[in-house]
Protein backbone atom coordinates (compact mmCIF):
# COMPACT_ATOMS: atom_id res chain seq x y z
CA UNK A 1 0.00 0.00 0.00
CA UNK A 2 1.34 3.28 0.81
CA UNK A 3 3.25 5.18 3.19
CA UNK A 4 1.67 6.28 6.41
CA UNK A 5 1.98 9.90 5.31
CA UNK A 6 -0.32 9.38 2.37
CA UNK A 7 -2.81 7.27 4.26
CA UNK A 8 -3.11 9.64 7.15
CA UNK A 9 -3.52 12.50 4.74
CA UNK A 10 -6.34 10.72 2.99
CA UNK A 11 -7.97 9.78 6.23
CA UNK A 12 -7.73 13.30 7.53
CA UNK A 13 -8.74 15.22 4.47
CA UNK A 14 -10.67 12.75 2.44
CA UNK A 15 -12.10 10.57 5.16
CA UNK A 16 -11.04 7.44 3.36
CA UNK A 17 -9.81 4.49 5.41
CA UNK A 18 -6.77 3.23 3.61
CA UNK A 19 -7.01 -0.45 3.42
CA UNK A 20 -5.27 -2.32 0.77
CA UNK A 21 -3.25 0.44 -0.59
CA UNK A 22 -1.21 2.98 1.05
CA UNK A 23 -3.66 5.63 0.66
CA UNK A 24 -4.67 5.29 -2.72
CA UNK A 25 -1.90 3.41 -3.25
CA UNK A 26 0.46 2.45 -5.56
CA UNK A 27 0.79 -1.13 -5.52
CA UNK A 28 2.61 -2.43 -8.46
CA UNK A 29 4.04 -5.73 -7.58
CA UNK A 30 7.15 -6.76 -9.32
CA UNK A 31 9.03 -9.10 -7.08
CA UNK A 32 12.45 -7.97 -8.08
CA UNK A 33 12.03 -4.61 -9.76
CA UNK A 34 14.52 -2.04 -8.59
CA UNK A 35 14.92 1.67 -8.68
CA UNK A 36 18.17 1.26 -10.49
CA UNK A 37 16.59 -0.67 -13.30
CA UNK A 38 18.04 -4.06 -12.48
CA UNK A 39 17.10 -6.95 -10.26
CA UNK A 40 17.91 -4.94 -7.17
CA UNK A 41 20.70 -4.98 -4.65
CA UNK A 42 19.33 -8.14 -3.09
CA UNK A 43 21.90 -10.16 -5.01
CA UNK A 44 24.82 -8.00 -3.96
CA UNK A 45 27.17 -9.11 -1.24
CA UNK A 46 26.68 -7.23 2.00
CA UNK A 47 30.37 -6.92 2.62
CA UNK A 48 31.90 -6.89 6.05
CA UNK A 49 29.29 -5.97 8.62
CA UNK A 50 30.42 -3.70 11.42
CA UNK A 51 28.75 -4.79 14.64
CA UNK A 52 28.03 -3.77 17.25
CA UNK A 53 26.59 -0.75 15.48
CA UNK A 54 24.81 2.43 16.45
CA UNK A 55 22.18 3.69 14.04
CA UNK A 56 20.46 7.06 14.16
CA UNK A 57 16.67 7.26 13.70
CA UNK A 58 13.95 9.61 14.86
CA UNK A 59 13.95 7.84 18.22
CA UNK A 60 17.62 8.65 18.64
CA UNK A 61 20.73 6.49 18.66
CA UNK A 62 19.82 2.81 18.54
CA UNK A 63 22.48 0.24 19.46
CA UNK A 64 22.53 -3.11 17.69
CA UNK A 65 24.74 -5.76 19.24
CA UNK A 66 24.76 -8.01 16.20
CA UNK A 67 23.46 -8.21 12.65
CA UNK A 68 19.67 -8.71 12.88
CA UNK A 69 18.38 -12.04 11.58
CA UNK A 70 14.66 -11.46 12.12
CA UNK A 71 13.41 -8.06 11.00
CA UNK A 72 9.81 -6.88 11.17
CA UNK A 73 8.98 -3.88 8.96
CA UNK A 74 5.87 -1.86 9.73
CA UNK A 75 6.66 0.73 7.06
CA UNK A 76 5.98 0.15 3.35
CA UNK A 77 8.83 2.48 2.43
CA UNK A 78 11.26 0.70 4.76
CA UNK A 79 10.13 -2.65 3.37
CA UNK A 80 11.09 -1.52 -0.14
CA UNK A 81 14.39 -0.17 1.15
CA UNK A 82 15.25 -3.40 2.98
CA UNK A 83 14.65 -5.62 -0.02
CA UNK A 84 16.49 -3.24 -2.32
CA UNK A 85 19.65 -3.23 -0.22
CA UNK A 86 19.74 -7.01 0.11
CA UNK A 87 18.22 -7.44 3.56
CA UNK A 88 15.10 -9.15 2.29
CA UNK A 89 16.14 -12.58 3.52
CA UNK A 90 16.33 -11.15 7.04
CA UNK A 91 12.76 -9.82 6.95
CA UNK A 92 10.38 -12.26 8.62
CA UNK A 93 7.22 -10.11 8.57
CA UNK A 94 5.89 -6.87 7.10
CA UNK A 95 2.75 -4.88 7.79
CA UNK A 96 -0.53 -5.21 5.91
CA UNK A 97 0.28 -2.21 3.70
CA UNK A 98 3.66 -3.44 2.52
CA UNK A 99 2.71 -4.85 -0.88
CA UNK A 100 6.03 -4.36 -2.67
CA UNK A 101 8.04 -6.29 -3.57
CA UNK A 102 5.59 -9.12 -4.16
CA UNK A 103 7.80 -11.54 -2.26
CA UNK A 104 7.69 -9.58 1.01
CA UNK A 105 6.19 -11.64 3.88
CA UNK A 106 2.99 -9.64 4.23
CA UNK A 107 0.98 -10.19 7.41
CA UNK A 108 -2.00 -8.69 9.23
CA UNK A 109 0.30 -6.57 11.40
CA UNK A 110 -0.69 -2.91 11.41
CA UNK A 111 1.77 -0.09 11.03
CA UNK A 112 -0.85 2.43 12.19
CA UNK A 113 -2.01 0.67 15.31
CA UNK A 114 0.85 -1.73 16.02
CA UNK A 115 0.41 -4.39 18.69
CA UNK A 116 3.56 -5.22 20.63
CA UNK A 117 2.41 -8.73 21.51
CA UNK A 118 1.55 -9.55 17.90
CA UNK A 119 4.95 -8.25 16.76
CA UNK A 120 6.80 -10.15 19.50
CA UNK A 121 5.42 -13.45 18.19
CA UNK A 122 7.89 -13.16 15.33
CA UNK A 123 10.80 -12.97 17.81
CA UNK A 124 12.31 -9.96 16.00
CA UNK A 125 15.76 -8.63 16.75
CA UNK A 126 14.89 -5.42 14.86
CA UNK A 127 11.62 -3.65 14.13
CA UNK A 128 11.28 -0.71 11.73
CA UNK A 129 8.31 1.67 12.05
CA UNK A 130 7.11 4.83 10.34
CA UNK A 131 5.05 6.13 13.25
CA UNK A 132 5.11 6.12 17.02
CA UNK A 133 1.73 7.64 17.86
CA UNK A 134 0.88 4.47 19.80
CA UNK A 135 4.20 4.48 21.70
CA UNK A 136 5.24 1.23 20.07
CA UNK A 137 8.91 2.19 20.40
CA UNK A 138 8.57 2.29 24.18
CA UNK A 139 6.47 -0.86 24.30
CA UNK A 140 8.95 -2.89 22.30
CA UNK A 141 11.79 -1.36 24.27
CA UNK A 142 10.36 -2.97 27.41
CA UNK A 143 10.67 -6.27 25.57
CA UNK A 144 14.30 -5.45 24.69
CA UNK A 145 13.50 -5.28 20.98
CA UNK A 146 15.49 -2.62 19.08
CA UNK A 147 13.29 -0.27 17.04
CA UNK A 148 14.17 2.15 14.26
CA UNK A 149 11.61 4.89 13.73
CA UNK A 150 11.85 6.44 10.28
CA UNK A 151 8.97 8.81 9.61
CA UNK A 152 8.16 10.67 6.40
CA UNK A 153 11.19 12.64 5.18
CA UNK A 154 11.18 16.33 4.33
CA UNK A 155 13.74 16.12 1.54
CA UNK A 156 15.38 13.63 -0.77
CA UNK A 157 18.50 13.76 1.38
CA UNK A 158 16.38 12.60 4.33
CA UNK A 159 15.12 9.67 2.26
CA UNK A 160 18.67 8.78 1.24
CA UNK A 161 19.78 8.97 4.86
CA UNK A 162 17.14 6.44 5.90
CA UNK A 163 18.40 3.96 3.30
CA UNK A 164 21.96 4.50 4.51
CA UNK A 165 20.98 3.94 8.15
CA UNK A 166 19.05 0.78 7.26
CA UNK A 167 22.15 -0.47 5.48
CA UNK A 168 24.24 0.06 8.59
CA UNK A 169 21.58 -1.55 10.78
CA UNK A 170 21.26 -4.71 8.70
CA UNK A 171 24.83 -5.39 7.63
CA UNK A 172 24.30 -4.11 4.09
CA UNK A 173 26.09 -0.76 4.16
CA UNK A 174 27.70 -1.38 0.79
CA UNK A 175 24.51 -2.18 -1.16
CA UNK A 176 22.75 0.71 0.62
CA UNK A 177 25.45 3.11 -0.55
CA UNK A 178 25.14 1.70 -4.07
CA UNK A 179 21.37 2.13 -3.98
CA UNK A 180 21.63 5.75 -2.85
CA UNK A 181 24.30 6.54 -5.44
CA UNK A 182 22.18 5.00 -8.18
CA UNK A 183 19.08 6.93 -7.10
CA UNK A 184 20.98 10.21 -6.98
CA UNK A 185 22.46 9.64 -10.43
CA UNK A 186 19.16 8.74 -12.05
CA UNK A 187 17.17 11.46 -10.33
CA UNK A 188 19.77 14.08 -11.22
CA UNK A 189 19.71 12.88 -14.82
CA UNK A 190 15.91 13.01 -14.97
CA UNK A 191 15.77 16.54 -13.62
CA UNK A 192 18.53 17.64 -16.00
CA UNK A 193 16.70 16.11 -18.96
CA UNK A 194 13.56 18.10 -18.24
CA UNK A 195 13.15 21.33 -20.17
CA UNK A 196 13.35 24.29 -17.83
CA UNK A 197 10.13 26.35 -17.93
CA UNK A 198 10.60 29.69 -19.70
CA UNK A 199 7.78 31.12 -17.63
CA UNK A 200 5.53 29.94 -14.84
CA UNK A 201 4.57 26.32 -15.50
CA UNK A 202 1.83 25.59 -13.00
CA UNK A 203 0.77 22.22 -11.64
CA UNK A 204 -1.89 20.70 -9.43
CA UNK A 205 -1.06 17.55 -7.47
CA UNK A 206 -4.11 15.64 -6.28
CA UNK A 207 -3.75 13.56 -3.16
CA UNK A 208 -7.38 12.51 -2.94
CA UNK A 209 -10.92 13.12 -4.05
CA UNK A 210 -13.79 13.88 -3.71
CA UNK A 211 -12.79 17.21 -2.32
CA UNK A 212 -9.74 18.15 -4.39
CA UNK A 213 -7.14 17.60 -1.69
CA UNK A 214 -3.64 18.58 -2.70
CA UNK A 215 -0.07 18.78 -1.41
CA UNK A 216 1.94 21.99 -1.29
CA UNK A 217 5.59 22.78 -1.91
CA UNK A 218 6.35 22.37 1.81
CA UNK A 219 5.67 18.62 1.66
CA UNK A 220 8.13 15.92 0.61
CA UNK A 221 6.39 15.41 -2.73
CA UNK A 222 6.34 19.18 -3.22
CA UNK A 223 10.09 19.36 -2.71
CA UNK A 224 10.55 16.94 -5.60
CA UNK A 225 8.37 18.96 -7.96
CA UNK A 226 10.23 22.11 -6.95
CA UNK A 227 13.40 20.74 -8.56
CA UNK A 228 11.74 21.17 -11.94
CA UNK A 229 11.01 24.86 -11.43
CA UNK A 230 7.26 24.28 -11.35
CA UNK A 231 4.70 26.48 -9.59
CA UNK A 232 2.34 24.69 -7.22
CA UNK A 233 -1.16 26.19 -7.49
CA UNK A 234 -2.10 24.75 -4.08
CA UNK A 235 0.44 26.83 -2.15
CA UNK A 236 -1.73 29.96 -1.76
CA UNK A 237 -4.67 27.82 -0.66
CA UNK A 238 -2.88 26.38 2.37
CA UNK A 239 -4.20 28.82 4.94
CA UNK A 240 -3.52 26.55 7.92
CA UNK A 241 -0.05 25.48 6.88
CA UNK A 242 -0.95 21.79 7.00
CA UNK A 243 0.66 21.13 3.63
CA UNK A 244 -2.50 19.41 2.41
CA UNK A 245 -5.17 22.00 1.57
CA UNK A 246 -8.54 21.38 0.00
CA UNK A 247 -9.27 23.49 -3.04
CA UNK A 248 -12.52 24.15 -4.85
CA UNK A 249 -13.30 23.50 -8.49
CA UNK A 250 -13.57 27.25 -8.99
CA UNK A 251 -10.16 27.81 -7.44
CA UNK A 252 -8.55 25.31 -9.77
CA UNK A 253 -10.26 26.66 -12.86
CA UNK A 254 -9.03 30.14 -11.96
CA UNK A 255 -5.54 28.88 -11.09
CA UNK A 256 -5.36 27.25 -14.54
CA UNK A 257 -2.66 24.60 -13.95
CA UNK A 258 -0.72 23.47 -17.00
CA UNK A 259 -0.17 20.04 -15.50
CA UNK A 260 -2.34 17.83 -13.31
CA UNK A 261 -0.86 14.89 -11.42
CA UNK A 262 -3.27 12.32 -10.03
CA UNK A 263 -1.94 10.38 -7.04
CA UNK A 264 -5.38 8.86 -6.52
CA UNK A 265 -5.75 6.56 -9.51
CA UNK A 266 -6.10 3.45 -7.36
CA UNK A 267 -7.78 4.67 -4.23
CA UNK A 268 -10.25 6.86 -6.04
CA UNK A 269 -10.14 5.54 -9.63
CA UNK A 270 -9.26 8.92 -11.10
CA UNK A 271 -8.21 9.30 -14.74
CA UNK A 272 -7.91 12.01 -17.37
CA UNK A 273 -11.49 11.16 -18.36
CA UNK A 274 -12.93 11.53 -14.85
CA UNK A 275 -11.07 14.81 -14.42
CA UNK A 276 -12.41 16.17 -17.71
CA UNK A 277 -15.94 15.35 -16.56
CA UNK A 278 -15.70 17.48 -13.42
CA UNK A 279 -17.72 20.72 -13.46
CA UNK A 280 -15.76 23.49 -15.19
CA UNK A 281 -12.53 21.53 -15.47
CA UNK A 282 -12.67 21.37 -19.26
CA UNK A 283 -11.48 25.00 -19.22
CA UNK A 284 -8.25 24.15 -17.36
CA UNK A 285 -5.18 24.20 -19.67
CA UNK A 286 -3.96 20.81 -18.46
CA UNK A 287 -7.31 19.27 -19.32
CA UNK A 288 -7.52 21.05 -22.67
CA UNK A 289 -4.13 19.63 -23.59
CA UNK A 290 -4.67 16.20 -22.05
CA UNK A 291 -3.90 14.53 -25.38
CA UNK A 292 -0.30 15.71 -24.87
CA UNK A 293 -0.08 13.86 -21.56
CA UNK A 294 -0.64 16.86 -19.30
CA UNK A 295 -3.02 14.96 -17.01
CA UNK A 296 -0.78 12.37 -15.44
CA UNK A 297 -2.04 9.29 -13.65
CA UNK A 298 0.45 8.12 -11.04
CA UNK A 299 0.91 4.93 -9.05
CA UNK A 300 -0.46 5.91 -5.66
CA UNK A 301 2.02 3.72 -3.81
CA UNK A 302 5.07 5.10 -5.52
CA UNK A 303 3.77 8.64 -5.12
CA UNK A 304 3.29 8.23 -1.38
CA UNK A 305 6.45 6.36 -0.44
CA UNK A 306 10.05 7.48 -0.26
CA UNK A 307 11.98 4.38 -1.20
CA UNK A 308 14.03 3.33 -4.24
CA UNK A 309 11.09 3.67 -6.64
CA UNK A 310 11.26 7.45 -6.23
CA UNK A 311 13.36 7.28 -9.37
CA UNK A 312 10.31 6.21 -11.35
CA UNK A 313 8.28 9.06 -9.89
CA UNK A 314 10.87 11.68 -10.82
CA UNK A 315 11.21 10.28 -14.31
CA UNK A 316 7.45 10.44 -14.78
CA UNK A 317 7.39 14.08 -13.68
CA UNK A 318 10.26 14.92 -16.05
CA UNK A 319 8.41 13.34 -18.97
CA UNK A 320 5.25 15.30 -18.18
CA UNK A 321 7.15 18.57 -17.89
CA UNK A 322 8.63 18.07 -21.36
CA UNK A 323 5.29 17.07 -22.82
CA UNK A 324 3.64 20.16 -21.43
CA UNK A 325 6.21 22.35 -23.18
CA UNK A 326 6.39 20.33 -26.37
Amino acid sequence: MHSRLHILTRRAVVGVVAASALVAAGCSSSKSASATGGSGASTAASGTAAFPATVTAKNGAVKLAAEPKKIVSLSPSATEDLFQIGAGSQVVAVDDQSNYPAGAPKTTLSGYKPNAEAIAKYNPDLVVVADDSSQIVEQLGKLNVPVLWFDAPNTLDDAYSQITELGAATGHAGPAATTVAGMKQQITAAVAAAKKPAGALKYYYEVGTPGNYSATSKTFIGSIFAQFGLTNVADPADKTGSGYPQVSDEYLVTSAPDLIFLADTKCCQQTAATVAARPGWSAIPAVKNAAKGTVVGMDDDIASRWGPRLVQLVQQIAKAVNQAQG
